[in-house]
Order: structure tokens, then sequence, then C-alpha cells
């Protein structure tokens, strides 16, 4: 683990009328219909992360960096934002095509997608594409399995917060984990969403509508009680979650619309809020993460391995 605390930014690339909560009065066929407001809000995040300059120790002052999980079907049409969002030096990752449900998805139909939108993404901005996560957390164990053997390095789509009927289940070994990364086969990791437990419950401390709905120094200690006793801290948010002026859609039930709707007007500040909080924190994307980790792990293991090694004069070094 590395010696200053790690805080993943995750930002999941869709538009306000791909949300799960809107699909039965937004219809996949009338997507092409509605007002593309993701761009403007994806550079209103890109911005604020450039603004922001932190020194953790023992490093140069450097912005955050973040991975965006992008949807297929905005990259398609958007394909020069991607690479903006890779040219400023943040990781661009899967979201999956369609932002169909992985789990309730044939699995052929899985495989495809998970093809399809790593080979667009990849033939965008040039390089290998490691990430992923599934729309709507909805992961389990046989889809998790179907990621792995797409060649994917990580996903990233575990929320362990069980009120969400949506939200997978994953049956996660701590034995191996390091902070928030989970070992699941060689070559193939999870990366969850941040929660904190209390005994038997789980405070949604992840981000999203989460962080819209919390006060946010009730929000930023939870975020320090995971830091301390993890090292490292997942957090998610959309960025129709930055644009208050979206339109609304009406005919939704009120549920749905206070939750989609809910202190949009406060998310930039508060987020540049959670930033400059931890000004000591690794603020890296996942694959630089894993990179560090795997590193770290690899030292120590030639470090305990060296202490095992036998010269000629029969003495161990």
């Amino acid at each position: 683990m590395t010696s200053s605390p790690t805080i993943l930014i995750t930002i999941d690339v869709e538009d306000w009328f791909q949300v799960e909560n809107f699909k039965p009065w937004i219809s996949y066929e009338s997507w092409d219909c509605r007002e593309l407001r993701v761009e403007r809000n994806v550079h209103t995040l890109l911005d604020l992360f450039d603004a922001v300059s932190l020194c953790p120790p023992g490093g140069m002052p450097a912005a955050p960096k973040a991975t965006f999980f992008v949807l297929g079907w905005i990259a398609q049409r958007l394909p020069h934002l991607v690479r903006e969002i890779h040219n400023r030096g943040h990781e661009v990752a899967s979201h999956g095509f369609s932002h169909a449900l992985c789990a309730t998805q044939p699995l052929e139909d899985l495989k495809k997608d998970l093809s399809q939108s790593r080979q667009l993404l990849e033939e965008i901005i040039g390089s290998r594409v490691h990430g992923y996560r599934a729309p709507s957390f909805s992961v389990n164990d046989d889809v998790l399995r179907v990621i792995g053997e797409a060649g994917y390095l990580y996903d990233s789509s575990f929320n362990s917060f069980e009120l969400n009927s949506r939200y997978g289940r994953l049956n996660l070994a701590d034995s191996d984990r390091v902070g928030v990364l989970y070992p699941i086969s060689p070559g193939f990791f999870e990366l969850p969403v941040s929660n904190l437990k209390f005994g038997t419950a789980t405070l949604p401390l992840g981000g999203g509508g989460y962080f819209r709905l919390l006060p946010f120094p009730f929000f930023r200690l939870g975020v320090r009680r995971v830091l301390e006793k993890e090292g490292s801290y997942l957090f998610y948010l959309h960025p129709w979650e930055v644009d208050p002026a979206q339109p609304r859609v009406k005919e939704a039930d009120f549920s749905f619309k206070f939750r989609h709707y809910v202190n949009l007007g406060s998310t930039l500040s508060k987020l540049k809020r959670l930033i400059t909080s931890f000004p000591k924190a690794n603020f890296s994307t996942c694959r630089q993460f894993i990179n560090q980790n795997i590193t770290a792990r690899c030292a120590r293991a030639a470090e305990n391995a060296e202490k095992f090694l036998v010269f000629p004069e029969g003495k161990t070094k």
C-alpha cells in the first residue's frame, strides 16, 4: 500500500436521459432525440480537476486524476470528448455500450457488449482500456467471471449497499485484499465502491445521490473513517449531477425525481471541498492504483525471497 492514503474518483459518463430510474418514461429509441448535455458537464469536471493543485507527502504538486467509465453510446457520438479525457491525463474505461443491466442480459449479449464498448474506446484513444463498470452496479459472480474472461484488468461494479435492489452481490474474499483492491484471479481485480460498515449496517458513502443528500461534514467524516481503516477510498459521480439546468422528466415517479434532482446545484462545489479536504492523499486513476499495489507486492515478495537465498558458503544473505 502506498504511504499516503489514496482516493479514487470515478465518473460514470452517461447523460441525464440514460439513467436507469427514468427508463419507464424514456425509451432507448428516443435517445437520439434528446438534448446531449454530457459534453459540457464533463468539461466542467475536467476543468475542476485541473484547477486544483495537491501535494501529497514526498510528491510534487499535481492535479487530481480520475477514471472515466464511458458509455459506448456516448463515445460513438462524441469521440473527441473521449480523446480529451485521455489527453488530459485521466483514465478512460468502459461503462458498456447501451446501459443495459448486466445481470439481466443473456451472457452472449453481455460478452458482445463488453467487447464492442472496449474496442470502440480503444480505437478512439489509441490505447488499451483496462477497466469496466456495470451500469447501475448490476454485477454478480457470473457476470464478474465473464468480465474477467473478456480480458479486462479490473472491474469496479460492486456496491455493498443492500437497500438498492439493482445493485448486485459478489462473494469477495478479504484474505488478499489491499484497501479497496481485491484480487479475483491472476491478472484480474475488483475495485468496489467504498461504503462504511457499522456492525451489520452499511452506510452508503460511495458518492452519487448519497453524496448530494448527506451533509458534507458528515460525508467527509465518513471518508476519513474509511481512509483510516482501509488506506484507500473509491468515489463515483455522474456528469449530470453537476447540471442543475438539465431537462426535467416530469412524468417520473416522485421518489425517482427526488433522488435524481436533489441538491444538483451544490454538487460541484461539494466535490471541490471533498478533494481539497484531503490534500495529503494521492488522487490516482484505478489503473495507477493497481499498478502501484502490484509493484509494492512484488517488491515485498522479492524482499522476502531474498532472505532465503543460499550462497556458496552455505549461509543465507
